[in-house]
């Protein structure tokens, strides 16, 4: 079997708590990962999706904080090991 290599996408929310509440939890049964008081992220069959608080009336898309780093909402991309994501970075 392939080891799976997750998934990653984050979007906006207008109100985390709750939007994070309805949809994930309770409408999808999705286990909470890591979080912080503007994102949230879950397990979505091994891949991981974010909400990401972004007010309403947001005309530039925001940034946030996650690991001491600014991250723009929304993005997406792959979860890669430190050696491949450097070996797919020196091919750029």
């Amino acid at each position: 079997m392939t080891k799976l290599t997750p998934f990653h996408i984050a979007f906006p929310v207008d109100d985390l708590a709750a939007r994070a509440e309805e949809i994930l939890r309770r409408d999808h049964g999705l286990s909470e990962g890591r979080s912080s008081e503007t994102w949230v992220d879950f397990d979505l069959f091994g891949h991981q999706i974010v909400a990401h608080l972004a007010p309403k009336g947001t005309v530039v898309p925001p940034q946030q904080s996650v690991d001491a780093h600014d991250v723009p909402v929304p993005h997406f991309g792959v979860v890669l090991e430190m050696d491949k994501w450097r070996i797919l970075a020196a091919g750029y």
